[in-house]
């Protein structure tokens, strides 16, 4: 739907990450995700999604192991 080469919406940014539309959002106001604004239209920049990995949840894991 987006006719902008390179760009995608927040709801066809969303569905590729396979996240709602809303976390889109909360990920773009993050600066997690580049993006620009046409009008009042949020746009994403393709390669930013190509890019983005989740971050794990959870603490960290200890390296290492666990000892006996």
């Amino acid at each position: 739907m987006t006719q902008i080469k390179g760009y995608l919406s927040v709801a066809e940014a969303g569905e590729a990450l396979g996240i709602s539309r809303a976390y889109t959002y909360d990920l773009v106001r993050g600066g997690r995700l580049e993006c620009i604004r046409v009008g009042r239209t949020i746009l994403i920049k393709s390669g930013s999604v190509r890019r983005f990995r989740r971050r794990p949840v959870g603490r960290p894991k200890k390296k290492g192991g666990r000892q006996t």
